[in-house]
């Protein structure tokens, strides 16, 4: 992920369009609308600058419903490419989209929407100019899809709340089919209130989520999954869910303007006021406070405004209030709970390994990748099990308790690795 970002920031040094993003966040970090993007998305830079960007990207050799792949790009000089480009959006009108299913680890199916190589393009270029506009805009809880914040961050930031602010009741709250049930209207607006007041570009966003699916037809509703856009538009629609729940307690406006941010949360435990803080990654969330009744309280809250205010539902099935005191929670992988501090038993830190679900995983993939070098061991397979090795080590190493997971993967996996 580091060296991804890396890779970015040189590609935007290259094409000399970093002081314009920079410039395009703080204007928006100050409050400016923005109406006149479109010529900034068509412009020669940006343009080559989605095309090198798309280039590292893996998806990029994957097939849309016209076959095409980023090799149909790549035949084109740089004249031809941006003279496609700007052509298509001049009238724009989105391909089909190809619909591929993707098996779930319940032995359920998610619908994954491919849109063409030139229509990726088109999203990619659109996004690099969108992006430092709305990051301005977004909480600093969210982390998914987003640049310079990674899973690891967003882990940290739940044990902070156990540890340090010392809230150990969440609530979590799991959307139904949320990227299927966007509404596009909401999403338009939400875009308008953040600062996208280009009305060419909106009108283009908009006919990309209405895009044909193949085999469903024209989606009325929302984002599909597969798409290089979808990802922040996604954050837009649930932006708005985290300022909602940070004004509640974090954010929300004091009579005193407090120096220091210990006598802020003092004042505020003196009202009737219910502590929450909210963590987020994508559609997956956690809402932290400190009782029980609390939790309930907002536990009926959240799903009263996620239905009236963004109109999505929840799963009651998959969404519940934990203890931490008591039992896990399961966020990203991880599962984590708190226990008490130390022989003394003052406080409580967190405790965490990995989940039960992303063990059962990772065990199957070392057995399959296992069994596969016993029957033709060779070199290639050799630094592809070495590779998944060391990713699942980078990952989970923010787990406190997880050597003793890996400790128990050995074992399981124990009878495959003896010849």
């Amino acid at each position: 992920m580091a060296d991804l970002m890396v890779q970015k920031l040189r590609n935007n040094e290259y094409f000399n369009v970093q002081r314009t993003f920079d410039t395009l966040y703080a204007e928006s970090k100050k409050g400016r609308y923005f109406k006149e993007l479109y010529d900034l998305i068509v412009s020669e830079e940006n343009i080559l600058l989605a095309f090198r960007n798309m280039k590292n990207n893996t998806g990029s050799k994957t097939k849309g419903s016209n076959g095409h792949t980023i090799k149909h790009l790549n035949k084109m000089n740089k004249d031809m490419l941006i003279k496609m480009a700007r052509r298509k959006l001049e009238n724009y009108k989105p391909e089909m989209v190809r619909r591929v299913m993707i098996p779930k680890p319940n032995g359920d199916k998610r619908s994954l929407g491919i849109p063409t190589i030139e229509d990726r393009l088109i999203q990619q270029m659109i996004l690099q100019v969108l992006e430092p506009i709305v990051e301005a805009k977004f909480h600093p809880s969210s982390f998914g899809f987003r640049p310079h914040r990674n899973t690891h961050d967003a882990l940290a930031r739940c044990y902070h709340m156990v540890n340090h602010s010392h809230q150990h009741y969440v609530v979590d709250v799991d959307i139904k089919g949320f990227f299927d049930n966007v509404n596009h209207k909401k999403l338009s607006k939400q875009l308008w209130a953040i600062g996208i007041r280009d009305k060419k570009v909106l009108s283009i966003i908009n006919k990309m989520l209405k895009a044909e699916i193949d085999g469903e037809g024209v989606p009325e509703k929302g984002t599909p999954q597969g798409g290089i856009l979808s990802p922040l538009l996604s954050n837009v629609v649930l932006n708005e869910l985290d300022w909602w729940i940070s004004n509640q307690w974090e954010t929300k406006p004091t009579r005193t303007n407090y120096k220091l941010k210990r006598n802020r949360t003092d004042a505020l435990k003196k009202t009737r006021l219910k502590p929450c803080y909210i963590v987020r990654y994508a559609d997956d969330f956690k809402i932290f406070t400190n009782s029980y009744e609390n939790a309930r309280k907002l536990f009926i809250a959240v799903t009263k405004w996620l239905n009236e205010r963004l109109g999505l539902d929840v799963s009651p099935e998959k969404s519940k209030i934990t203890n931490l005191r008591k039992n896990g929670t399961d966020f990203l992988g991880v599962r984590f709970r708190a226990v008490q501090k130390g022989t003394a038993k003052t406080g409580y830190i967190v405790n965490s390994k990995i989940s039960p679900k992303a063990k059962e995983k990772v065990t199957k993939v070392y057995q399959y990748k296992l069994s596969q070098i016993r029957k033709s061991p060779t070199p290639k397979k050799i630094l592809d099990l070495n590779a998944f090795t060391l990713g699942v080590h980078n990952y989970y190493k923010i787990a406190t308790r997880v050597s003793v997971d890996f400790n128990d993967i050995r074992h399981t996996i124990h009878f495959k690795i003896k010849t």
